[in-house]
């Protein structure tokens, strides 16, 4: 499965390049940017592993920012590559990470992020 449509790789790099423009603006002086709805959930079908993506960086667009749990009781806020995320292979080869196609945020990655924390898992 592509991790990545078009659709949502041209999403997630507005939103990217959004955040850099924000970042760049001599008047942003205490450096906040946008707490963007995530665009994408993926998630490793044989167990742990849930990432919520925001943005791709602009400047390179194989790193993806969002909400990450690795299943240790301690999800954050993160950066990851996407390349590293095709590249994992389980059950012997025969399955990846994947997209859940039938998810859509309801709320903001910052809402998710505190749920997150609280419960120690995201909950998506």
């Amino acid at each position: 499965m592509k991790l990545l449509t078009d659709d949502i790789r041209a999403k997630l790099m507005a939103n990217g390049r959004k955040n850099a423009h924000k970042l760049a603006d001599p008047n942003n002086e205490d450096g906040a940017t946008h707490d963007f709805w995530p665009v994408v959930k993926l998630f490793n079908p044989c167990g742990a592993g849930t990432w919520l993506l925001t943005e791709l960086d602009p400047e390179d667009p194989d790193i993806a920012f969002g909400l990450c749990d690795l299943g240790m009781q301690c999800p954050e806020l993160g950066s990851v590559r996407i390349s590293e995320l095709e590249s994992i292979r389980l059950m012997g080869g025969a399955l990846g990470i994947e997209r859940d196609i039938h998810w859509t945020a309801t709320k903001p990655l910052s809402a998710y992020a505190d749920e997150a924390r609280a419960r120690g898992y995201i909950k998506a």
